[in-house]
């Protein structure tokens, strides 16, 4: 017997903090406005909205009349505001404080413009784990909406998840919804009528819900979704055919809560989404993945199995990018302090870090999109000017919880990182005043979607809608490559720092370091490096081998000097191996804009190379300073652009992370060079 169903409906809208300024524009003009242009004709239509702070801030600031109308909403009763962290971190990630007062801003927020009490929160990415349960019962969340996939993970049927359950942690309570993953594949991409069959599947009890709450971006923002939603008017179609039908009534989270029984108690998985869980493994985890998943499909038990076949956790991603989880131990060792420096700007810098966007990657850019990496070093560098005020000091520690030494350097205007577990490379390389980090490159890695485009997948009528079945969702189209772009699938087998040691030959050019697959004879590269300290110098040392004709222990150390504009800097190498081999140090840094990049003179192009100098001069022309690289003796310069293909919601983009350095200079059993670092205005 079928009975009613209760629509819950809600939207989440969210943009990185600080993105660039044409985005959030197209962002407002194709679906932010016109989604709540349409929704404000239909008042009886109840639905629930979760904005991030610093998006509604924009959004009050330069589009009032959107603000306007989300006001006018609110106070008429149509939308229920969900609460989150105001900028949008994964909960999971922060500590317990920083979650509690991220929280209580955006209460702050949702009450002083809308005049509400939010008891709902939106669990960023869903990520789930139930230590969060305590921060979320002491901010006055009464319930939080997470995906259904977290529940069958756990063993509950389809049929089970048409309300919401109670769960705890140590006593304390917290409402469960499931979203339905139908709906999320359904709403908008299904023509209206499969929409609303795919709601009323869920009448099948008394009191029965559906529960849809997902990202607003595919209102519009999505490919083809403009066209679908607005101009074809599936929106239109669809709230006006829910109203009409008398099986279905839209209702708050808050009233169903309210008047609802739960379905019962569970426990469940710390997971996100399960496209997710397969985006955080590591590339050949997720290809068996994959595989296994296929298999399955093909053994007829796909929906049963893929209950119990997860991908990773989230945190998965500091693992599988070294570079994200470098931001994120820094915010840690940020947060670690909060206390102590009692400023309410240290705390605004340090909360705008904790955006989650920069700290990985999927369907989105995220990790990829160096501006958005360039934000967070700008909020983590306006926190450190505050901590330390201009200070001069060499600090030890083990921020990163690898158990090596990271040595940090700070003057009035520079900061410099070192990492023992990277061969004492140089991994952070901070300009303090221009708020910028030149050491924010990317290492190239294989990814999952990688594979495909080796092999194109061409539409098929198996894989494309048909006429007046829908649209493809951004996880099932099929994107053309631009001319070239599969050429730039190169990866590199070591992190793109910079002081890297390569023992090499003559034959390294500019093609083999672009490929990453010039001769490497030494174990420097990616190895730890022992360190000793004091306040004038940092020393690394290693005791390794050359192996080139056999086996030769090779001893390579290196110091750096810090000073006021950068550092000076020796290399000493002793070994057994008799042959004339080539010592190539190399740097990777990144800029703002590589067209107003010049090396020794030069634009970078697609790299170059020059013989028999004793300096780099770079010119960045972006924030007009000068950073020159010296040595004892001449060398040969080799330079070439870093370059990812990455996924995008838009396709792929061919992005410059960085530029590799290698200066090449020969050795027969012994090497000592001695350099310097400098940065200055211009």
């Amino acid at each position: 017997m079928s009975h009613p169903t209760t629509l819950l409906f809600g939207i989440h809208m969210h943009q990185p903090v600080d993105n660039f300024k044409e985005v959030i524009d197209h962002a407002i003009a194709v679906c932010y406005a016109p989604f709540f242009e349409v929704m404000e004709q239909y008042p009886s239509f109840r639905f629930s909205v979760h904005c991030s702070g610093w998006l509604m801030e924009q959004i009050a600031q330069y589009y009032p009349r959107l603000f306007d109308t989300i006001v006018a909403l609110a106070k008429r009763g149509s939308i229920e505001l969900f609460v989150a962290g105001y900028y949008e971190p994964i909960l999971a990630t922060i500590p317990s404080h920083d979650r509690v007062a991220q929280i209580a801003r955006l209460k702050q927020q949702i009450a002083s413009d809308f005049e509400q009490t939010p008891q709902g929160l939106w669990l960023t990415e869903r990520v789930w784990e139930s230590s969060l349960i305590p921060d979320l019962v002491a901010s006055g969340v009464k319930y939080t909406v997470i995906d259904d996939y977290h529940f069958s993970a756990n063993g509950f049927k389809p049929e089970q998840l048409d309300g919401y359950y109670m769960t705890e942690e140590g006593g304390d309570r917290l409402g469960l919804f499931p979203i339905s993953q139908t709906l999320r594949y359904a709403l908008p991409f299904s023509p209206v009528v499969r929409a609303l069959e795919a709601i009323k599947s869920y009448g099948t009890h008394e009191g029965g819900c559906a529960i849809i709450f997902d990202d607003a971006e595919k209102f519009g923002m999505w490919p083809n979704t403009f066209e679908w939603v607005y101009e074809q008017g599936w929106l239109r179609e669809f709230v006006e055919a829910v109203i009409a039908d008398e099986q279905i009534e839209t209702m708050h989270y808050r009233d169903y809560f309210a008047s609802a029984m739960p379905r019962g108690i569970a426990y469940l998985p710390n997971l996100s989404y399960e496209e997710m869980g397969e985006w955080s493994l590591c590339v050949e985890d997720a290809q068996s993945f994959k595989r296994l998943r296929t298999e399955m499909e093909s053994a007829g038990v796909g929906v049963e199995g893929m209950r119990f076949l997860k991908g990773a956790t989230w945190k998965n991603f500091f693992v599988k990018y070294p570079e994200s989880n470098r931001l994120h131990k820094r915010m840690l060792e940020l947060s670690k302090v909060r206390s102590e420096i009692g400023s309410e700007a240290f705390d605004q810098h340090l909360y705008r870090l904790q955006t989650n966007d920069a700290l990985w990657h999927g369907v989105f850019g995220g990790l990829y999109l160096p501006n958005l990496r360039d934000n967070a070093y700008r909020f983590l560098i306006e926190a450190e000017v505050v901590r330390y005020g201009g200070e001069a000091l060499v600090v030890e520690d083990d921020n990163e919880m690898d158990g090596h030494p990271k040595i940090k350097v700070l003057s009035s205007e520079l900061l410099f990182r070192f990492d023992g577990a990277c061969g004492g490379q140089l991994v952070e390389f901070d300009h303090l005043s221009c708020g910028f980090n030149w050491q924010n490159t990317l290492t190239r890695r294989k990814e999952l979607y990688h594979q495909a485009l080796t092999t194109p997948q061409e539409p098929t009528e198996e894989n494309a809608p048909s006429e007046g079945e829908g649209i493809d969702t951004i996880h099932t189209s099929v994107v053309a490559l631009e001319e070239g772009m599969r050429e730039a699938l190169y990866y590199d087998w070591y992190l793109k720092n910079s002081f890297i040691d390569h023992i090499t030959d003559e034959e390294i050019d500019v093609g083999s370091l672009y490929r990453c697959d010039f001769s490497e004879y030494g174990d420097f590269a990616n190895q730890p490096f022992r360190c000793t300290t004091t306040a004038e110098e940092i020393v690394f040392e290693r005791e390794g081998g050359i192996y080139h004709s056999g086996t030769h222990p090779t001893t390579l150390h290196k110091s750096y000097q810090p000073h006021q504009r950068g550092f000076e800097f020796v290399i000493g190498l002793e070994t057994t191996a008799p042959q004339r081999l080539h010592y190539a140090l190399e740097l990777n840094l990144h800029f703002a804009s590589y067209e107003a990049l010049r090396i020794n003179q030069q634009p970078l192009g697609r790299g170059g190379e020059l013989e028999a100098i004793a300096q780099v001069v770079l010119y960045d022309g972006y924030l007009k300073r000068q950073i020159t690289l010296t040595l004892s003796q001449k060398f040969r310069l080799l330079f070439t652009p870093i370059e990812t293909l990455s996924q995008s919601e838009k396709g792929f983009d061919l992005t410059i992370q960085g530029v590799g350095f290698v200066l090449v200079v020969p050795f027969e059993e012994r090497l000592h060079l001695m350099g310097s670092l400098e940065v200055s205005d211009v």
